[in-house]
């Protein structure tokens, strides 16, 4: 099993639903991952069946985004500069401008943002 992803899926809780939405449409869509589903309290990213993991962004009215960090991969660090700016563009706020973290290794070019409830989003690519 080297080389899997380790995680199949994983659910983001937010307070508002309807305010965290266009962030992750576009932050999501930046990164090439399609909507696939929406209800009144949920939205569903990626396609379960695809092998590259599926995303849930889960209302839960009181929660608190306490220092949770998700970080999703990029095929190429322009998809990582795209994250950022769309992120930007729809509420988030800058943690981390797009760039090279050598500290992590080599290759590691990464964008930080904080969605509207302060969860710490991530995309990265690992490619040189």
């Amino acid at each position: 099993m080297a080389g899997a992803l380790m995680l199949d899926h994983v659910s983001i809780t937010v307070s508002e639903l309807a305010r965290s939405a266009p962030f992750y449409d576009a932050v999501m869509a930046a990164l090439g991952v399609p909507c696939v589903w929406r209800e009144a309290g949920a939205i569903g990213y990626g396609a379960r069946d695809s092998g590259e993991g599926y995303l849930t962004v889960r209302q839960c009215p009181g929660v608190l985004a306490d220092r949770r960090h998700w970080a999703f991969r990029a095929r190429d660090r322009a998809a990582v500069r795209a994250f950022h700016a769309a992120g930007l563009a729809a509420g988030g706020q800058d943690d981390g401008a797009p760039g090279p973290r050598p500290e992590y290794h080599p290759h590691y070019y990464a964008a930080f943002l904080r969605d509207p409830d302060g969860n710490r989003v991530e995309a990265v690519c690992h490619a040189p």
